[in-house]
Order: structure tokens, then sequence, then C-alpha cells
């Protein structure tokens, strides 16, 4: 498709943030008889879901000690549940599991999600949680739980078919999806709003707005339109701390298991949720040695080839911010035996699994803010970004919520997100996980 010279409004980045915002966006203008889709533009430097949305775990989840996020993370879902099968959507339901130190931020997460309505059970107890399991894995033998956390909604989808259900609704509406194009910058008329974007093949005038959604690329776009690389942040109590870096990178951990997927199934032969378990037991691989004595967790999901998920990621040490997006994520040599002795720890069932782990193209890079929540909020005048912090495949709904800021609407859901928490001192809690996005 042949680049335009001029667009209403200007989406870049083909993931699920960019493709969610301009399909919702080319909606409401037609229902609000304010446009069509043919007004709206989504730019890629290579093709939908080609970054992280492509290749993302794919898990949908509500476990958020965050009432922010899990109030987002509701209407995220709700988006999930409106089209299952357009989005790929497996609504198996989430559950997490947690040590004794984990049952406040658990217990306080279910009964926030019972006051917004979401549907979920709580389970306090070694006991308790054991028999809980139990009922569903027969082979459950994890130690160390005393909560769990059963979310009945949430689940997983396919990453690649989502992204395709959402170039789908998209094409519908008119909207124009043009790929390898990459844009080179922003150029700003005299009262701050960008006024054309400039790309690998010439410049686009805006008549409206843009919406940035980089997802790992985030650093290269918040230098392109000339924010801090570092940033004093303001805490709860005002006391400053200054010069923190915006962005880090994170390298996630995951992998896969090469099994049967029906062997991974609950007792009545039904689809298993996913699992995420965190505890202080002790952890040995299969043959007698010890992993870890420390806090450790996992996550993992039936997929299409076996059993897939992940660790805490780890920190990158050097600079990406040319390619934070390599062809395979830089695995820790020391994850497929955390993994699946973790597995193993889990259930007798995967007893024996390591030979069938296999390195798959998941996870990859993720470019977290300074305090590791997203931000959502205009960086010029008449630019969006959607800035996602890694939280960003499980938030298809984000994209709906952009849609009506971009059409003069305020998002209750998006306001807790704004750039200007850092310097008022309006921070998210933080949890007793040990991963960062928690």
């Amino acid at each position: 498709m042949q680049l335009p010279k001029r667009a209403a409004y200007v989406v870049v980045g083909a993931g699920i943030h960019g493709l969610s915002t301009a399909y919702h966006l080319a909606r409401e203008l037609r229902k609000r008889n304010a446009g069509t889709g043919a007004d709206v533009l989504v730019l890629d430097k290579a093709a939908p879901g080609a970054g992280a949305s492509g290749i993302a775990c794919g898990v949908v989840r509500n476990n958020y000690f965050q009432p922010a996020m899990s109030e987002l993370m509701q209407a995220c879902v709700e988006v999930w549940e409106s089209d299952p099968e357009a989005y790929a959507y497996n609504p198996v339901g989430y559950i997490a599991l947690g040590a004794a130190r984990q049952e406040a931020d658990l217990t306080a997460t279910y009964e926030r999600q019972e006051r917004i309505g979401y549907d979920s059970e709580l389970i306090v107890g070694a006991d308790a949680a054991d028999a809980h399991m139990k009922d569903l894995f027969p082979d459950w033998r994890a130690q160390g739980v005393t909560v769990c956390l059963h979310e009945h909604q949430g689940g997983f989808a396919f990453n690649m078919d989502s992204v395709r259900g959402l170039y789908e609704k998209c094409r519908s509406e008119d909207v124009s999806v043009v790929t390898g194009v990459e844009v080179t910058g922003f150029a700003d008329s005299t009262d701050g709003t960008i006024e054309r974007v400039e790309t690998t093949q010439g410049t686009i005038e805006v008549g409206e707005q843009v919406v940035i959604a980089p997802g790992p690329w985030a650093k290269r776009f918040w230098k392109m339109v000339g924010m801090p690389d570092t940033i004093d942040v303001r805490t709860p109590a005002g006391e400053v701390i200054p010069d923190q870096p915006m962005w880090t990178y994170w390298n996630l951990q995951e992998g896969e298991v090469s099994i049967d997927p029906l062997l991974f199934a609950k007792a009545d032969g039904f689809a298993p949720p996913v699992i995420h378990l965190d505890t202080d037991a002790p952890l040995f691989t299969d043959d007698g040695r010890l992993v870890t004595d420390e806090l450790w967790g996992i996550y993992f999901k039936r997929d299409r080839h076996g059993v897939q998920g992940g660790a805490s990621p780890l920190v990158v040490e050097d600079d990406v911010e040319l390619d934070p997006y390599p062809s395979t994520t830089d695995i820790d040599p020391a994850f497929p035996d955390m993994w699946c002795a973790a597995l193993s720890h889990s259930m007798s069932r995967f007893e024996g699994c390591r030979p069938l782990y296999k390195n798959a193209r998941s996870g990859g890079v993720g470019a977290f803010t300074v305090d590791n929540f997203p931000v959502f909020d205009y960086l010029r005048p008449n630019l969006y970004a959607v800035l996602d912090s890694n939280h960003g495949y499980k938030m298809i709904g984000v994209g709906k919520e952009v849609a009506a800021v971009l059409l003069g609407e305020h998002s209750r859901l998006l306001y807790p997100f704004r750039f200007e928490r850092f310097e008022t001192g309006d921070l998210h809690p933080v949890s007793s996980s040990p991963y960062p996005w928690s």
C-alpha cells in the first residue's frame, strides 16, 4: 500500500496496542459521525505482530496488587471476552499460588476483585490450598504454598492469531495499515503540536493526532520527542529521588517443554488454567541438585506444542536501544534447569521433563519504566503515548480507552498511568512478588 501524504490520525506500531487503538478509534469515529476508518493510518516498520505482541506468552490475568492495574485489567478482560474467536482467546482461568509472605497481597487482590465484580475465589491455608489444587490435578505436589487465588476469568490467547484478528477488525473498518515504513522523527509546529510524521518513505501531514505504541522501542521514541533520559521521582512519602533512569531493559525468561499438550489437563479432562506458583520451599532438580532455597516463582500454561511459560526476567546490562528485539531471547543458562525443576516440583507428571525443554522464540526484551508500570499519556498536545512497560499484550482494552481519550473523553482507567505521577508522588503500591511487573 502506498504511503499517503496526509492522515487525520497516525498510529505508530501494529502490535496489540496500535491495532486495538486504531480499531476502536475507527469504530467510534463512525458511530459518532465524526469520520471513518479511512481517517486512521497505522504504520509499522516490519509487519503486524513483528515485535513483542507476536512472541508474547499470551497470559491474560487480573492478579495485580495495584488497584489501578486491577481495574484496567478488568476492562481488558471484557474486551478479550467480547470476541474470543477473533482474538483466539481461551478463557480457562488463572491461578496464583503464594507463600505465607504473599497472603496479605493475594487477599487484598481478591477483595478488590470481589468489589469490582471480577469472578475469583480465595483459598487460604496450606491444607486448603493443596486440596483445591489436588481436586484439579491429583498429582499436585508443590510445597510451601499457603494461599491460592483462583481467577475464573482470564486465561490466555494465541499471540499471532489475536494480532491477525485485530488486523482483520481494522480492515473491516477501512483502517489503512502500511508496513515496511519506519518512523524516523516528528516535525513540530510553533505551538508544540506534531505537524508531520517523518518516515523512511516520506513525510505524512497530521490532521488531528498521533499515537505511538512502540512496545520495546519505547526508549527510542521517548528520545525522539525530546523526553529526558532520567527523571526525579517523588515517593508517596514526599521524598524526591533524583536522576532515575526512565527506561530499563529486562530479558524475559521463557521456554517450552515439548510434550503432548493433552497430558496437561485437569482431572475432568478439560483444559487447565494458567498457573503461577511462587513459593519459598527449596527447589531441587529431579536428580537432587539444589537450585535455590529462596523465594522463587514460575508461570506455565498449555500451549499448542506442549507446556510454555517462564520465570522472573533478568536486567539487561547493555544498552539495547538500537536493537531491543533480537531474534531470540537471551536465556540465562540456569533458566531451563530451574523452570523444569519447578514444573516437576508442581506436578509429578512433569518429572523428567528437562530433556524435553527447548528454547522457543518467546518473551524477548521488555522496556520497563522507572516504576515498572505503564505510561499512558500525552507527550505533546496531539501526540499520545502508549508505553506499556511490558504489561502490554494482555491489555488489549487499553486501545479502547485511548480511542475515547483521542476523541475528547476522560479515561478514569488510564488517568493513574499519566507521566505526571512521578512528579506528584502518585505512584502505584509495590507488592511482595518477585516479578518487576507486579
